[in-house]
């Protein structure tokens, strides 16, 4: 399979090279003119005047159609302007600005936008959560922002740092790529509580696609990819003030602040504070239901609009995190030598600092080059029990980006060069570990589209690591649309990345097991190979009139193999935390049957049901995995006033899951194989 996706690669860039020079075409912009100045005109129809073939104009204005035999009279067609038909002739490049003279009569079109919004012609499914859904919800930060999300899993780790993992396709967190504003942001370290370190204020939008991500991004996707998008400097409000308490003795505070210096020059100032200073133990156990916190977030940005098509931006961002938790009576590290008591604590500082330059074209804008550069310094001190896990985390990463086209705008590419370094330190009261990761790298990757009906990404990248030597990711993206409600789309790529076993797994810290690691080959980290993934899907979606109200269906299927894979053993002994590398198979099968539709004016219906199939290969044969539910259903109403009044009510239905391996305990410490299914019901009624 991967040969085969290598060779199809190669096999399409240079077919559609011949196709490029054999067909004639006509290309161009279309833009139109604003108070005085032109820009480009985004969704306009061109099409030869017997309606043969059709184009639509990109973010840029720009078009590229196959020229016909029998007529070179071309029409653009625009809902804001009187249609305009040109005489193409021997013209290979136009370029045409509508005047607002020719705009239509005003007329008022009023409609809902939906809350979650998925591209009809991107060619990977991409989900974008807007405001709108994340209000839904009384979220406090990214790890609280998909409770309405039917695709992602959120989920406790354990009963005593209180920390959330989001889970996708089956598998856990650590296998999708998080970034913010496609830089690379929460891994390493931050990998389960770094979700946290996100203000829900602070977020404009979300992006989520399953599966393969672009080789653009990366290597290290397997299960899919999330991007954070910010509040904009030069959108957002000059001043903004949340507040938030409960009765739990959570208190929140996040303030905006943004100033526009000129038409050029933006900045913005994001701060959070948040706090629980409350003890609660209702279940009589003895330990706090939630640690008692102290986070302070602080991040500046700039974004600066230059001349002759210059961009760019810059931000740091500062967190501090203080946990502590245990029993009732522990109060901090002041009590670590008193035997008697069990307690936990979880202090990080973490200084970022990222910066975006780029260049646009203005005379061909869809040729531009970028650049993304990002520090990071995490330092982490922690205690569970008797049993302390200091860390270090350096990170550096760069990544330089053309864009351009081949011939045509029906016919794109990307290129570029990327490094990333990563070092780390890691003590722990049974060894001290200690790594440095160097990757440069190179990626292509090819888009053709054929007007709405057709599109194809072939992607490829090459990397260098100083430990495993180099490795190929191929990725492939494929979009049909044989109407204008129907999108079916396929995708496969590989994906390879190195575990941080004790950062992505500090929760088991809590249950005072021994570690035991088993390594292969002691100059890769943990002495571990790879984690390596081939990830295959396949979705439709389809959308639907029914009593004049639109809704739609949506159906994805997507397998995860794992070639190689670190394994985390909690089975084979209820006292021992065993890692190893997998010797079998291990894989992932996730099905996802979604319905949305506005049931009466103003009342939308989100239902979803998911089947998971995740097994391991463990030292006690093939498992499903365990604490993951094969069975999920799903079911949201939201109902908007037209005075801006939101009642929203979800209901999560998760079936029973297998618990691990507790048979070797005395018998009043044994537990059932599986757990019981559960309902999670969420309610909220706000006014904006």
């Amino acid at each position: 399979m991967r040969i085969f996706l290598l060779s199809l690669i190669f096999l399409c860039l240079g077919m559609q090279q011949v196709k490029a020079q054999d067909q004639g075409s006509v290309s161009g912009q279309i833009l139109e003119r604003k108070d005085g100045e032109t820009e480009p005109l985004i969704g306009a129809n061109i099409f030869w005047v017997d309606g043969t073939t059709m184009a639509i104009t990109d973010e840029f204005g720009m078009f590229s159609l196959e020229k016909v035999k029998h007529t070179d009279q071309l029409v653009i067609s625009h809902i804001a302007f009187e249609n305009d038909t040109l005489l193409v002739g021997e013209q290979l490049f136009l370029t045409l600005t509508l005047d607002a003279g020719v705009n239509l009569d005003e007329v008022t079109v009023k409609s809902r936008k939906r809350s979650t919004e998925v591209s009809y012609m991107n060619p990977l499914k991409t989900e974008k959560i807007t405001e709108k859904e994340l209000a839904k919800a009384a979220c406090c930060n990214l790890s609280e922002s998909f409770e309405t999300s039917p695709s992602v899993d959120v989920s406790f780790t354990d009963a005593v740092t209180g920390t959330r993992q989001i889970q996708l396709l089956g598998l856990a967190g650590p296998y999708t790529q998080m970034t913010r504003e496609m830089i690379p942001d929460i891994r390493g370290l931050s990998a389960l509580n770094g979700l946290s370190h996100s203000p829900g204020t602070w977020v404009e939008s979300i992006q989520l696609n399953k599966g393969a991500g672009s080789v653009v991004n990366g290597f290290e996707s397997i299960a899919g990819q999330i991007n954070v998008e910010l509040e904009k400097p030069e959108e957002t409000e000059r001043v903004f003030v949340n507040l938030y308490g409960n009765i739990m003795g959570r208190a929140e505070a996040n303030v905006h602040a943004a100033h526009s210096f000129s038409p050029k020059l933006h900045t913005g100032l994001l701060a959070h504070y948040s706090q629980n200073s409350r003890k609660n133990d209702s279940n009589d156990d003895g330990f706090m239901d939630n640690p008692l916190k102290k986070d302070l977030i602080l991040l500046n940005r700039w974004r600066y609009i230059g001349d002759k098509g210059i961009r760019s931006q810059f931000g740091v961002k500062y967190t501090t995190s203080n946990h502590f938790g245990g029993q009732l009576d522990y109060d901090g590290l002041s009590e670590e030598n008193n035997p008697n008591l069990w307690g936990l604590d979880l202090n990080n500082d973490r200084m970022e600092a990222w910066a975006k330059i780029g260049w646009v074209n203005e005379a061909k804008p869809w040729e531009s080059v970028g650049l993304q550069l990002s520090a990071m310094d995490h330092s982490q001190i922690s205690q569970f029990g008797n049993q302390p896990f200091n860390a270090d985390q350096n990170l550096f990463y760069a990544n330089l980006i053309y864009n351009g086209i081949l011939g045509n705008t029906n016919n794109t590419i990307k290129a570029g060069l990327s490094y990333q370094l990563d070092t780390y330190e890691e003590h722990l009261g049974f060894g001290h570990y200690e790594r440095n990761e160097s990757v440069p790298g190179a990626f292509a990757e090819y888009t053709y589209t054929k007007g709405e009906e057709f599109a194809v990404v072939l992607g490829l990248r090459g990397d260098y690591h100083n430990n495993y030597g180099f490795f190929a990711t191929p990725r492939v993206h494929a979009r049909y649309a044989p109407n204008s409600g129907t999108v079916i789309r396929a995708s496969a790529g590989r994906g390879q990345r190195t575990a941080n076993i004790f950062a992505e797994n500090f929760a088991l810290f809590a249950s005072n097991r021994n570690w035991l690691i088993f390594s292969r080959d002691n100059d890769n980290p943990y002495g571990l190979n790879p984690e390596i993934a081939w990830n295959y899907g396949v979705s439709l979606s389809q959308d639907f009139t029914l009593d004049y109200r639109e809704g739609m269906i949506s159906v994805d299927f997507f397998r995860t193999d794992f070639q190689d894979q670190v394994v985390v053993d909690v089975d084979s002994s209820p006292n021992e935390v065993r890692i190893y590398n997998l010797q079998g198979k291990s894989f992932s099968n996730s099905l996802q049957f979604q319905v949305d539709y506005e049931l009466i004016k103003r009342l939308d219906l989100r239902i979803a049901y998911r089947l998971f199939d995740v097994k391991t290969d463990y030292t006690r044969g093939l498992l499903e995995k365990p604490l993951t539910s094969r069975n999920r259903a799903f079911i949201n109403f939201g109902y908007e006033t037209s005075d801006s009044w939101s009642f929203d009510y979800t209901l999560n239905w998760q079936g029973k899951k297998r618990i691990p391996f507790t048979g070797s305990n005395p018998a009043e410490f044994q537990l059932d194989e599986y757990s019981r299914s559960f309902v999670l019901m969420n309610a909220q009624v706000s006014k904006s």
